[in-house]
């Protein structure tokens, strides 16, 4: 006959780590006692970690969940330690327990309570098999990721950017890829978020700058003047030094700095909006042009959009598409703006032929996508650039 099911609960308390590990004993000792006065006479309460516990419930899937969510609520009040009041948050995974061994089922646990510490503690999480692959790709990818640079493993792709009214290049975007021969091809969509939990960003920012103005100096050989777009995170281009940081590296490869481009993403600015104008307008100074990307068109934004001193304005195609009738689509908006400001827009993530079209339309200078070129080693986007041989802006 088969065992009944179960359920077991990690519960992990972050807090603890500030504590001597005398105070910290006595305040999983006080955890312990509260979450044995909300579980079920049946069920098991046992110390399992060094800041926490586990419990064992013959609660169905539902009832196990709530038992959860009484544990968090019996958690977070403050524990007096000492004479010091302490307030902890409380991460609490779940798995089955049948069908598995205890190691195996701990590990389930441990994993679904790690997910509840990534999206923000004091929550409870279930474990799936699903979740079990992010997770391990995600511990491979903080393993692996430290010394990238040092090993080699960095590589960057070029997008061209097309005047859209002839279809000539008129620059580029650089785009990170991280060539792991363990994880394979990673993209900064995975890499990034990754790289800023490990203090990473700035090393592979600066990495990436260097390489593109290097690449740019040679495309600049010629009678061609293409431009170099490059993505910089809000954290870096806040820093004191980061101005002086560009105008070293332009420097070393011979780089006009008007043919550089520093884009930094609109939604990340407001909460450093003093600090980002201030570097934007340095990096004008120097003569680097300077982009907003991702602009999300909302009138919080719009009202920004007049503090900031950028040469380039780049938005999704969802700003390009139609609307109901009588309510002119938000790129017109947007370009009215741009031209009253002196600043030209660029259309990214064109994808079809449609979006082509009804950037064109509504007045953007620029575009950039699938739908016009793809991003593509160094040695092809030269070899696309060949078939324009007198683009020269």
């Amino acid at each position: 006959m088969p065992a009944p099911a179960a359920r077991c609960l990690v519960v992990d308390l972050h807090g603890a780590e500030v504590l001597g590990p005398s105070a910290r004993e006595d305040m999983v000792a006080e955890a312990v006692a509260r979450a044995r006065a909300v579980v079920a006479s049946g069920d098991v309460v046992t110390e399992c970690t060094g800041a926490g516990f586990a419990v064992v419930t013959a609660a169905g899937p539902v009832l196990a969940y709530a038992l959860g969510t009484r544990l968090l609520a019996a958690l977070a009040p403050p524990y007096l330690l000492g004479g010091s009041t302490v307030r902890v948050q409380a991460s609490i995974g779940l798995a089955e327990v049948s069908g598995a061994g205890p190691a195996d089922v701990l590990r389930q646990a441990e994993l679904a309570r790690r997910r509840a510490v990534q999206l923000g503690r004091d929550r409870v999480e279930w474990y799936d098999a699903f979740l079990e692959e992010q997770l391990v790709r995600r511990l491979d990818l903080e393993r692996e990721l430290p010394g990238a640079v040092a090993r080699g493993e960095l590589d960057l792709v070029y997008q061209p950017v097309l005047d859209l009214a002839d279809r000539q290049p008129v620059g580029a975007e650089a785009l990170l890829r991280w060539r792991s021969p363990v994880l394979g091809t990673v993209l900064p969509a995975e890499l990034l978020p990754v790289a800023e939990d490990l203090d990473l960003v700035g090393e592979l920012e600066w990495w990436v700058l260097d390489r593109a103005c290097r690449q740019l100096a040679n495309w600049s050989a010629g009678v061609r003047e293409l431009w170099m777009a490059v993505n910089v995170t809000t954290r870096e281009l806040t820093t004191p030094d980061f101005v002086q940081r560009a105008a070293a590296v332009l420097a070393a490869y011979g780089v006009s700095p008007e043919r550089l481009v520093v884009e930094v993403s609109e939604p990340r600015i407001a909460a450093d909006l003093s600090t980002v104008v201030a570097r934007l307008a340095g990096l004008r100074s120097l003569g680097v042009r300077t982009a907003l990307d991702d602009f999300r068109a909302e009138h919080a934004s719009l009202a920004q959009l007049r503090r900031l001193p950028i040469d380039l304005l780049k938005v999704g195609p969802e700003l390009v598409g139609a609307r109901p009738v009588g309510q002119p689509p938000l790129i017109d908006v947007v370009v009215n703006v741009g031209e009253r400001l002196g600043v030209e827009i660029v259309a990214e993530e064109l994808e079809a032929a449609t979006q082509v079209e009804g950037a064109q339309r509504a007045g953007c200078r620029y575009g950039q996508g699938f739908a016009l070129a793809r991003p593509a080693t160094a040695e092809r986007v030269e070899a696309y650039f060949e078939e324009f041989p007198s683009a020269s802006r």
